[in-house]
């Protein structure tokens, strides 16, 4: 690990079993008065905003000048080239329903490239990590992308279109041109996890259209220094502005991405 990542990598650590402290402590406890909808289908808890704050609080205590982009309380005004993005409950409605899927995730990004990823998912206590050039983890253990190369044997998961409804017709489409070859499909409610799954083999490919860069930017550093790869819906590397993003291990990715492109080539 390059000797300034491992302090930041340390923090983010600390911050995220800190966020995720707070959302084991309250899972299947919450009341209606803590749950309110920010838009249609869009959950937000007093869980989301306590595990943001106390992130926010430990990212603050170490690095002050850095900016900080969190879902639920926006951007801060410093101007910084060490910018953090934070999800503190990826898979709100999950949460809510008391569905066991759900994560917390940080990611550092310099000079426009992700160098910092963590996923945490406090129910089975895992910790996704990865430093830039330095491989990605789970808990202690190096992890890698599967080696599948036939579509017909892979299991990939996805994500609904949920805030941008306007987009369902061309999220079916892509749905039903890569259904139809695959072994399998799941929809999980973390994309967050559905990134660090596929960066781990349990999954072997992911889509998902409108997504943030908080829901991504860990998940997408973790999965590529697992080997995977990632791209938006043309192949390209404008997923963090267009929120469409293709992630699996190479072969099969390069298979998504030609599906996707044939079927949605109006869709960047």
């Amino acid at each position: 690990m390059t000797q300034n990542m491992k302090p930041i990598l340390d923090v983010a650590i600390e911050a995220a079993h800190a966020g995720g402290a707070i959302l084991l402590e309250n899972y299947g406890k919450l009341h209606a008065s803590q749950i309110s909808l920010k838009g249609a289908g869009d959950w937000v808890t007093d869980c989301d905003h306590a595990s943001e704050q106390k992130i926010i609080e430990i990212i603050r205590t170490h690095f002050p000048d850095h900016s900080i982009h969190a879902e639920e309380s926006g951007s801060d005004s410093i101007q910084s080239d060490s910018e953090w993005f934070i999800d503190p409950l990826d898979g709100t409605a999950n949460f809510v329903q008391g569905i066991p899927f759900f994560s917390v995730s940080l990611a550092l990004v310099q000079d426009e490239k992700i160098q910092v990823g963590v996923v945490y998912d406090p129910l089975h206590n895992e910790l996704f990590h990865a430093v830039h050039g330095q491989g990605a983890w789970l808990n202690q253990n190096p992890i890698h992308v599967s080696e599948k190369n036939d579509l017909s044997k892979a299991m990939l998961t996805t994500g609904f279109p949920w805030r941008s409804k306007s987009y369902l017709d061309e999220y079916v489409k892509s749905f039903k041109a890569i259904f139809m070859p695959v072994a399998g499909a799941r929809r999980m409610g973390s994309a967050a996890l559905d990134l660090s799954y596929t960066a781990c083999g349990r999954f072997d490919g992911f889509w998902e259209m409108q997504l943030k860069p908080w829901d991504i930017g860990a998940g997408i550093l973790i999965l590529q220094e697992a080997g995977g790869v990632v791209s938006d819906f043309k192949g390209g590397a404008d997923y963090f502005k267009t929120g469409n993003l293709i992630a699996a291990n190479p072969s099969i990715h390069a298979q998504l991405t030609e599906l996707i492109r044939d079927t949605l080539s109006g869709v960047k």
